[in-house]
């Protein structure tokens, strides 16, 4: 990994740490690159059953790196650096806890939101500015914000440009958890750990069977339930989780 993205991985667990701390974790192309690279190692390595995405220092992230300028075609940029990056936590068979500090926000909250599980610092907030320097939001964050807030909600939320402290974002469903801020790494290292515990090929089939149920109709979803069913009843796995429960004991899946 390169110096502006740490990657760590023990018991399970890989951690991926924003690490532009002076710059607020903002995204340049080459932090959106380093980020690709890191879901990908974490996807290929099959001791790795959770992933924790977070950032250094004291926030998330504030979004796109604006010193960067405005140069460029910004449609080239969201289509080729920052798709990859939403599709790569998306399409991770293993689940993925944005563990956020501070703040997420602009694109930073489109990362965050797009993570299968949030907890945050009780202290931090989420922010949609772009109404502020009158852009649109991006990153996918119109239609996560309103599949996860539903319409009007979301649709006030980003043009007040309102910050979204931890409390209220657990209340509206953006969030799982707020902990002490003193706590928030220790509170998701612990959360992925116990995931990490879970049947894996059960984890990501369920995975993806929900991504698709949250753009998709009841009838295709219940087919891709059959199908993944299917696949799983017989496996290892599948023989070992129903082993354990007759013995009365703790499963110990090995992902086959």
């Amino acid at each position: 990994m390169s110096d502006i993205i740490k990657y760590k991985q023990a018991d399970g667990v890989a951690v991926i740490t924003l690490h532009r701390p002076d710059s607020m974790n903002s995204f340049n192309t080459e932090l959106r690159a380093a980020v690709v690279d890191a879901f990908s190692k974490a996807a290929a390595d099959e001791a790795v059953r959770a992933v924790i995405f977070t950032g250094e220092g004291r926030c998330f992230s504030a979004g796109a790196d604006l010193k960067a300028g405005i140069d460029r075609d910004v449609e080239e940029i969201l289509q080729k650096e920052y798709r990859p990056v939403q599709e790569a936590i998306a399409t991770i068979p293993k689940p993925v806890i944005a563990a956020v500090p501070g703040s997420a926000a602009g694109i930073g909250l489109s990362m965050a939101l797009q993570c299968d599980l949030l907890i945050m610092a009780d202290n931090a907030f989420l922010l949609s500015p772009f109404t502020t320097i009158s852009l649109v939001p991006d990153g996918g964050l119109n239609w996560l914000l309103v599949r996860q807030l539903g319409y009007r909600r979301a649709f006030q939320l980003s043009v007040e440009s309102e910050r979204i402290p931890a409390e209220r974002c657990v209340e509206l469903g953006l969030a799982n958890k707020a902990v002490p801020a003193d706590e928030l790494q220790t509170a998701a290292r612990e959360w992925a750990l116990a995931l990490a515990q879970r049947a894996p090929l059960s984890v990501a089939a369920t995975k993806k069977i929900m991504r698709l149920a949250a753009d998709s109709d009841w009838s295709t979803a219940y087919d891709l339930e059959a199908a993944l069913q299917g696949q799983l009843l017989g496996s290892e796995d599948n023989k070992e989780g129903i082993q354990a429960f007759f013995d009365k004991r703790a499963p110990e899946f090995k992902g086959k």
